[in-house]
């Protein structure tokens, strides 16, 4: 006989489990249940109390059958829809290689805090880096924040654990004597020269230069697509991306793409010695199909080994900084500021989106000190009449050129 309040209880003969039938929202019309087993039928009760509170309070129970491979393989086609081709990329090796490996074959409603953290303790006990276990913290939350809004789970595993902390990272930038010697060097090769100069003159990202157009340098120079390589479907064997996506086919998996902000496409003036160089290199080149600016024998330059090259020419410079390809735009960044040139116009020249994702890109070498050694002999001189009225304070230091420029620091005479 069953208790008040127990509803569909009873004990399945073939498998000798207490088993209770939940009543859900129906769906199109149909009628649905989930149904609940447990060994002890005190158990069961406890189980079915949580369920039917659960049920009360969200309206919906998780769907018990669905596993975790089999959400994420779903919730990454829904992806593939949504955002643009290297996101989706970035989503799904993270699946692949540290997510489903720890928590795949999974019921996706028994994923708990302590798995997600296992995640985080398996990508760096292999060595992956900090930055691999936050993405992987990233993708997590954007896949059960969508199994919770589509019904497949109630509560979300990422609420219960903190972000894997980001390990303190530095890349290193030449400083201006550096820059200066890395640009006469690099002016000694022809066909690949050039490009490196633009990087080192502007700040643009390494898909921006190989993706510059020969129509697109004129007295200024447009940063308005950029060269990314894209999956693409085995089925059709286009490029797997949202329907809203521009691209245009280069060669292979090559594509030239718009920047993923406003903020990226960019224009500025063409200027010396940048505009020389590039003059220089466009009349000196064979026409090629693409109408790149820059190609290897008339091909579109593969961006990795784009990467590989660029070390090779910091090794024949003979500097022995460790200066990835990514640091030359650090290296733009820093000369900008000891140009003078406003924090917002550097914004607009190297492509940040706020003033203070520029800042994170100024090193702190020798060409910030220079800035702030000249910033303060300035403002040493605005104290310059220390000296004169009080006995007992030291001698002022003589303002600088640029403190007189300022006009007479001093106060006036009252008497």
């Amino acid at each position: 006989m069953r208790g008040k309040g127990e509803g569909a209880v009873f004990k399945d003969k073939r498998t000798g489990y207490w088993t209770a039938a939940i009543e859900l929202p129906q769906e199109g019309g149909k009628r649905k249940r989930k149904f609940i087993r447990r060994k002890l039928k005190a158990d069961l009760l406890d189980a079915l109390a949580e369920q039917k509170a659960t049920l009360k309070a969200k309206g919906y129970l998780p769907d018990a059958g669905m596993t975790t491979d089999e959400w994420f393989a779903f919730w990454l086609d829904l992806a593939s829809k949504r955002v643009r081709p290297n996101t989706y990329d970035g989503y799904m090796r993270s699946v692949k290689n540290h997510i489903l490996p720890v928590i795949g074959g999974k019921r996706l409603s028994h994923v708990e805090g302590n798995d997600i953290e296992r995640v985080y303790a398996r990508i760096l006990e292999a060595g992956w880096s900090s930055t691999t276990a936050l993405l992987a913290h990233n993708v997590m939350g954007v896949a059960f924040k969508a199994a919770v809004k589509r019904k497949r789970i109630v509560i979300n595993p990422m609420e219960s654990v903190d972000k894997p902390l980001k390990a303190a990272t530095s890349i290193e930038a030449f400083d201006l004597e550096e820059a200066l010697a890395v640009l006469e060097h690099v002016l000694e090769d022809p066909e690949m020269g050039a490009r490196w100069a633009m990087a080192l003159l502007t700040g643009a990202r390494r898909g921006e230069v190989l993706g510059l157009e020969i129509s697109r340098v004129t007295d200024t120079i447009d940063l308005s697509w950029q060269m990314q390589r894209l999956s693409r479907s085995t089925e059709t064997g286009k490029p797997i991306a949202p329907a809203n996506f521009e691209y245009r086919h280069l060669s292979g998996s090559l594509y030239l793409v718009r920047p993923k902000s406003h903020s990226s496409e960019r224009e500025f003036p063409n200027f010396e010695p940048l505009r020389t160089i590039l003059e220089r290199h466009i009349a000196q080149s064979e026409p090629n199909p693409y109408g790149l600016v820059f190609t290897n024998k008339g091909r579109p330059i593969d961006p990795t080994k784009d990467s590989k090259n660029w070390k090779k020419v910091l090794e024949a410079t003979g500097i022995e900084k460790d200066v990835v390809l990514h640091g030359l735009r650090h290296t733009a960044v820093d000369l900008l500021f000891l140009a003078n040139m406003p924090e917002d116009l550097i914004s607009e020249i190297v492509g940040h989106s706020t003033q203070a994702m520029t800042r994170k890109y100024k090193s702190r070498g020798k060409v910030n000190r220079a800035r702030l050694n000249a910033a303060l002999e300035g403002f040493t001189a605005l104290f310059s009449s220390l000296g004169d009225g009080h006995s007992s304070t030291p001698a002022a230091v003589a303002p600088s050129p640029q403190a007189l420029e300022l006009g007479e620091l001093r106060p006036e005479s009252t008497a």
